[in-house]
Protein backbone atom coordinates (compact mmCIF):
# COMPACT_ATOMS: atom_id res chain seq x y z
CA UNK A 1 0.00 0.00 0.00
CA UNK A 2 1.60 3.59 -0.98
CA UNK A 3 2.40 5.84 1.83
CA UNK A 4 -0.19 9.13 1.10
CA UNK A 5 1.14 11.52 -1.15
CA UNK A 6 0.41 14.36 0.94
CA UNK A 7 0.14 15.37 4.40
CA UNK A 8 -0.75 18.10 6.32
CA UNK A 9 0.90 19.86 9.60
CA UNK A 10 -1.49 22.24 11.59
CA UNK A 11 0.03 23.81 13.92
CA UNK A 12 -2.17 25.83 16.24
CA UNK A 13 -1.58 27.88 19.53
CA UNK A 14 -2.86 25.01 21.55
CA UNK A 15 -2.44 21.60 19.30
CA UNK A 16 -0.83 20.21 16.40
CA UNK A 17 -2.36 17.59 14.28
CA UNK A 18 -1.23 15.52 11.63
CA UNK A 19 -3.33 14.55 8.49
CA UNK A 20 -3.45 12.50 5.42
CA UNK A 21 -6.18 12.96 2.87
CA UNK A 22 -9.23 10.73 2.47
CA UNK A 23 -11.26 10.21 -0.45
CA UNK A 24 -11.70 13.03 -3.06
CA UNK A 25 -12.37 16.02 -0.31
CA UNK A 26 -11.77 14.36 2.84
CA UNK A 27 -8.90 14.44 5.72
CA UNK A 28 -8.39 11.75 8.24
CA UNK A 29 -6.18 12.84 11.04
CA UNK A 30 -3.71 10.53 12.10
CA UNK A 31 -2.88 12.48 15.47
CA UNK A 32 -3.64 15.11 17.31
CA UNK A 33 -1.25 16.43 20.83
CA UNK A 34 -0.26 19.67 22.17
CA UNK A 35 1.55 22.29 21.10
CA UNK A 36 4.61 22.88 23.01
CA UNK A 37 8.08 24.68 22.41
CA UNK A 38 9.38 23.95 19.10
CA UNK A 39 11.96 21.08 19.73
CA UNK A 40 9.72 19.02 21.44
CA UNK A 41 6.86 20.00 19.06
CA UNK A 42 8.68 19.15 15.81
CA UNK A 43 10.23 16.22 17.38
CA UNK A 44 6.48 14.64 18.31
CA UNK A 45 5.67 15.64 14.67
CA UNK A 46 8.44 13.38 13.18
CA UNK A 47 7.68 11.10 14.78
CA UNK A 48 3.78 10.86 13.82
CA UNK A 49 5.54 11.23 10.03
CA UNK A 50 7.60 8.55 10.26
CA UNK A 51 4.72 5.65 11.00
CA UNK A 52 3.12 7.28 7.99
CA UNK A 53 6.48 6.28 5.53
CA UNK A 54 6.44 9.12 3.40
CA UNK A 55 7.64 8.46 0.00
CA UNK A 56 10.67 11.11 -1.30
CA UNK A 57 8.29 12.82 -3.48
CA UNK A 58 5.44 13.44 -0.85
CA UNK A 59 4.29 17.11 -1.03
CA UNK A 60 4.11 18.68 2.97
CA UNK A 61 1.44 20.93 3.76
CA UNK A 62 1.90 23.21 6.96
CA UNK A 63 -0.88 25.78 7.86
CA UNK A 64 0.71 28.07 10.91
CA UNK A 65 -0.84 31.15 12.63
CA UNK A 66 1.13 34.32 11.48
CA UNK A 67 3.68 35.93 11.19
CA UNK A 68 5.30 33.43 8.75
CA UNK A 69 8.09 34.05 5.74
CA UNK A 70 5.84 31.85 3.61
CA UNK A 71 7.95 32.25 0.17
CA UNK A 72 11.37 30.75 2.54
CA UNK A 73 8.62 28.84 4.98
CA UNK A 74 9.63 29.80 8.32
CA UNK A 75 7.47 30.45 11.31
CA UNK A 76 8.09 34.41 12.66
CA UNK A 77 7.34 34.72 16.47
CA UNK A 78 3.17 34.17 15.89
CA UNK A 79 1.75 35.96 19.02
CA UNK A 80 0.34 32.51 20.05
CA UNK A 81 3.36 30.44 19.53
CA UNK A 82 5.46 31.74 22.35
CA UNK A 83 8.99 30.24 21.90
CA UNK A 84 8.59 29.83 18.09
CA UNK A 85 11.06 32.63 16.45
CA UNK A 86 12.44 32.43 13.15
CA UNK A 87 11.45 28.27 12.76
CA UNK A 88 12.43 27.07 9.38
CA UNK A 89 9.84 24.23 9.67
CA UNK A 90 9.72 23.81 5.67
CA UNK A 91 13.40 23.44 5.84
CA UNK A 92 13.72 21.03 8.93
CA UNK A 93 10.92 18.17 7.06
CA UNK A 94 12.90 18.29 3.86
CA UNK A 95 15.82 17.86 5.46
CA UNK A 96 14.36 14.68 7.24
CA UNK A 97 12.57 13.48 4.36
CA UNK A 98 13.45 15.13 1.10
CA UNK A 99 10.16 15.71 -1.01
CA UNK A 100 8.78 19.18 -1.33
CA UNK A 101 7.27 21.20 1.84
CA UNK A 102 5.41 24.63 1.96
CA UNK A 103 3.96 27.19 4.99
CA UNK A 104 0.72 29.36 4.69
CA UNK A 105 -0.97 31.88 7.37
CA UNK A 106 -3.62 29.20 8.82
CA UNK A 107 -5.71 31.77 7.96
CA UNK A 108 -4.98 31.75 3.96
CA UNK A 109 -4.94 27.83 4.34
CA UNK A 110 -8.60 27.68 6.09
CA UNK A 111 -9.44 30.23 3.20
CA UNK A 112 -8.68 27.70 0.42
CA UNK A 113 -10.14 24.70 2.45
CA UNK A 114 -13.83 26.49 2.66
CA UNK A 115 -13.19 28.13 -1.09
CA UNK A 116 -12.75 24.64 -2.78
CA UNK A 117 -14.76 22.57 -0.37
CA UNK A 118 -16.86 24.25 2.27
CA UNK A 119 -18.57 27.42 2.78
CA UNK A 120 -17.27 29.17 -0.19
CA UNK A 121 -17.09 26.79 -2.97
CA UNK A 122 -18.53 28.54 -5.95
CA UNK A 123 -17.34 31.95 -5.15
CA UNK A 124 -14.60 34.44 -6.32
CA UNK A 125 -14.03 37.23 -4.46
CA UNK A 126 -14.52 35.64 -0.79
CA UNK A 127 -13.11 36.54 2.65
CA UNK A 128 -12.62 33.80 5.45
CA UNK A 129 -12.06 34.60 9.25
CA UNK A 130 -10.35 32.33 11.66
CA UNK A 131 -11.96 33.60 14.70
CA UNK A 132 -10.84 30.92 16.83
CA UNK A 133 -7.43 31.35 19.29
CA UNK A 134 -6.51 34.03 16.87
CA UNK A 135 -8.22 36.73 14.47
CA UNK A 136 -6.81 36.43 10.60
CA UNK A 137 -8.35 36.57 7.36
CA UNK A 138 -7.82 34.75 4.05
CA UNK A 139 -8.18 36.43 0.93
CA UNK A 140 -9.94 34.67 -2.08
CA UNK A 141 -9.79 37.74 -4.71
CA UNK A 142 -10.83 36.89 -8.39
CA UNK A 143 -10.72 33.29 -8.71
CA UNK A 144 -7.10 32.94 -6.45
CA UNK A 145 -5.35 32.91 -3.04
CA UNK A 146 -4.26 36.47 -2.73
CA UNK A 147 -1.13 36.22 0.08
CA UNK A 148 1.04 39.75 -0.24
CA UNK A 149 4.42 39.74 -0.52
CA UNK A 150 5.52 37.55 1.85
CA UNK A 151 2.49 35.54 2.58
CA UNK A 152 1.44 37.99 5.78
CA UNK A 153 -1.98 39.60 3.21
CA UNK A 154 -4.61 39.17 5.45
CA UNK A 155 -3.44 39.91 9.00
CA UNK A 156 -6.79 41.69 9.81
CA UNK A 157 -6.63 40.93 13.91
CA UNK A 158 -4.00 44.15 14.04
CA UNK A 159 -6.24 46.27 13.21
CA UNK A 160 -7.46 48.66 16.07
CA UNK A 161 -10.70 48.99 16.49
CA UNK A 162 -10.80 51.18 19.37
CA UNK A 163 -8.03 53.36 21.57
CA UNK A 164 -8.73 50.93 24.60
CA UNK A 165 -10.03 47.34 24.93
CA UNK A 166 -9.18 44.29 25.74
CA UNK A 167 -5.38 42.92 24.28
CA UNK A 168 -5.09 41.17 21.26
CA UNK A 169 -1.96 40.93 18.58
CA UNK A 170 -0.07 42.94 20.99
CA UNK A 171 -2.66 46.08 20.87
CA UNK A 172 -5.10 46.97 22.92
CA UNK A 173 -8.74 47.63 21.11
CA UNK A 174 -7.56 45.38 18.07
CA UNK A 175 -10.27 43.14 16.21
CA UNK A 176 -8.39 40.35 18.07
CA UNK A 177 -8.61 41.54 20.75
CA UNK A 178 -12.20 41.80 20.73
CA UNK A 179 -12.79 38.95 18.68
CA UNK A 180 -10.61 36.26 19.37
CA UNK A 181 -11.27 33.65 21.85
CA UNK A 182 -8.59 34.89 24.10
CA UNK A 183 -10.04 38.07 23.66
CA UNK A 184 -13.54 37.77 24.30
CA UNK A 185 -12.30 36.00 27.36
CA UNK A 186 -10.30 39.14 28.76
CA UNK A 187 -13.45 41.46 27.02
CA UNK A 188 -15.39 39.11 30.03
CA UNK A 189 -13.20 39.67 32.61
CA UNK A 190 -13.09 43.80 31.99
CA UNK A 191 -16.72 43.31 32.10
CA UNK A 192 -17.73 40.78 35.02
CA UNK A 193 -15.08 43.37 36.98
CA UNK A 194 -17.72 46.65 35.96
CA UNK A 195 -21.04 44.70 36.39
CA UNK A 196 -23.08 45.52 39.47
CA UNK A 197 -25.96 42.84 39.14
CA UNK A 198 -25.83 39.07 39.20
CA UNK A 199 -23.99 36.76 36.74
CA UNK A 200 -22.92 33.42 36.82
CA UNK A 201 -20.15 34.81 35.40
CA UNK A 202 -19.15 36.01 38.25
CA UNK A 203 -18.78 32.91 40.43
CA UNK A 204 -16.14 31.80 37.93
CA UNK A 205 -12.68 32.29 38.61
CA UNK A 206 -11.04 35.34 36.77
CA UNK A 207 -8.25 34.17 35.18
CA UNK A 208 -9.83 30.68 34.43
CA UNK A 209 -12.55 32.46 32.03
CA UNK A 210 -13.18 31.56 28.71
CA UNK A 211 -15.32 32.19 25.73
CA UNK A 212 -16.78 29.20 25.63
CA UNK A 213 -17.92 30.09 29.54
CA UNK A 214 -19.15 33.05 28.16
CA UNK A 215 -21.20 30.89 25.48
CA UNK A 216 -22.52 28.80 28.14
CA UNK A 217 -23.80 31.02 30.11
CA UNK A 218 -25.61 33.13 27.44
CA UNK A 219 -26.82 29.74 26.61
CA UNK A 220 -28.73 30.01 29.49
CA UNK A 221 -29.67 33.35 29.59
CA UNK A 222 -27.14 35.03 31.37
CA UNK A 223 -27.28 39.18 30.74
CA UNK A 224 -23.74 39.97 31.06
CA UNK A 225 -22.90 37.01 28.86
CA UNK A 226 -25.31 38.13 26.51
CA UNK A 227 -24.49 41.83 26.65
CA UNK A 228 -20.93 40.79 26.43
CA UNK A 229 -21.82 38.69 23.05
CA UNK A 230 -23.23 41.73 21.80
CA UNK A 231 -20.37 44.00 21.87
CA UNK A 232 -18.29 41.17 20.38
CA UNK A 233 -20.96 41.18 17.86
CA UNK A 234 -21.10 45.22 17.26
CA UNK A 235 -16.93 44.87 16.61
CA UNK A 236 -17.08 42.19 14.86
CA UNK A 237 -19.68 43.96 12.26
CA UNK A 238 -17.41 47.11 12.27
CA UNK A 239 -14.34 45.29 10.92
CA UNK A 240 -16.67 43.53 8.73
CA UNK A 241 -17.72 46.73 6.99
CA UNK A 242 -14.10 47.82 6.15
CA UNK A 243 -13.67 44.36 4.16
CA UNK A 244 -17.08 44.49 2.64
CA UNK A 245 -16.04 48.46 1.17
CA UNK A 246 -12.26 47.78 0.95
CA UNK A 247 -12.65 44.00 -1.07
CA UNK A 248 -16.29 44.31 -2.25
CA UNK A 249 -16.21 40.53 -1.48
CA UNK A 250 -19.86 38.24 -2.41
CA UNK A 251 -19.12 36.13 0.72
CA UNK A 252 -17.34 36.37 4.42
CA UNK A 253 -17.23 32.71 5.68
CA UNK A 254 -16.11 32.63 9.22
CA UNK A 255 -15.30 29.91 10.86
CA UNK A 256 -14.83 28.32 15.27
CA UNK A 257 -16.28 30.85 17.27
CA UNK A 258 -18.40 32.20 15.00
CA UNK A 259 -20.08 29.22 13.60
CA UNK A 260 -20.40 28.38 16.75
CA UNK A 261 -21.69 31.28 18.56
CA UNK A 262 -23.76 33.00 15.34
CA UNK A 263 -27.09 33.37 17.34
CA UNK A 264 -25.22 35.26 20.10
CA UNK A 265 -23.29 37.16 17.73
CA UNK A 266 -24.93 37.87 14.48
CA UNK A 267 -27.95 40.21 15.34
CA UNK A 268 -25.74 43.40 16.89
CA UNK A 269 -22.59 42.56 13.86
CA UNK A 270 -25.79 42.99 11.28
CA UNK A 271 -26.51 46.39 12.66
CA UNK A 272 -22.82 47.71 12.74
CA UNK A 273 -22.68 45.99 8.95
CA UNK A 274 -25.74 48.25 8.05
CA UNK A 275 -24.58 51.31 9.79
CA UNK A 276 -21.38 51.13 8.70
CA UNK A 277 -21.47 49.99 5.35
CA UNK A 278 -21.96 51.13 1.56
CA UNK A 279 -25.09 49.53 0.57
CA UNK A 280 -24.27 48.34 -2.70
CA UNK A 281 -21.68 46.38 -1.72
CA UNK A 282 -23.84 45.07 1.54
CA UNK A 283 -26.57 43.81 -1.20
CA UNK A 284 -24.48 41.46 -3.11
CA UNK A 285 -22.12 40.22 0.45
CA UNK A 286 -23.62 37.00 2.41
CA UNK A 287 -21.49 36.42 5.55
CA UNK A 288 -22.04 32.71 6.10
CA UNK A 289 -20.55 30.45 9.70
CA UNK A 290 -17.56 28.34 7.91
CA UNK A 291 -18.63 24.40 7.01
CA UNK A 292 -15.62 22.55 7.82
CA UNK A 293 -16.33 22.62 11.61
CA UNK A 294 -12.90 21.30 14.26
CA UNK A 295 -11.21 19.41 11.34
CA UNK A 296 -10.58 23.08 9.28
CA UNK A 297 -6.93 23.33 10.19
CA UNK A 298 -6.41 19.46 8.70
CA UNK A 299 -8.37 20.09 5.73
CA UNK A 300 -6.33 23.46 5.83
CA UNK A 301 -2.88 22.36 5.85
CA UNK A 302 -3.54 19.02 2.93
CA UNK A 303 -5.22 22.50 1.14
CA UNK A 304 -1.56 23.56 1.41
CA UNK A 305 0.39 20.65 -0.06
CA UNK A 306 -2.41 20.34 -2.99
CA UNK A 307 -2.34 23.84 -3.68
CA UNK A 308 1.43 24.38 -4.23
CA UNK A 309 1.71 20.82 -5.76
CA UNK A 310 -1.01 21.92 -8.70
CA UNK A 311 -0.27 25.82 -8.64
CA UNK A 312 2.06 27.16 -11.34
CA UNK A 313 2.25 30.28 -9.53
CA UNK A 314 4.57 29.43 -6.74
CA UNK A 315 7.92 27.34 -6.96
Amino acid sequence: MNSPQFIGIDLGGTKCAVSVPEGLSGVKEVARFSTSEPASTIKRIFQEIDRLAPRTDTAFGVSCGGPLDARRGIILSPPNLPGWDHVPICDELVRRYGGRAWLMNDANASALAEWQSGAGRGSRNMVFLTMGTGMGAGLILDGRLYEGTNGNAGEVGHIRLAPAGPLGFGKEGSFEGFCSGGGIARLARIRISEHKGHSTLAALAPEEISARDVAMAAAVGDELALAIWSEVGSRLGEALSVLVDVLNPERIVIGSIFARCERFIAPSMQESLVRESLDGNLSVCLVVPGLLGEQIGSHAAIAVARYHSTSPNFP
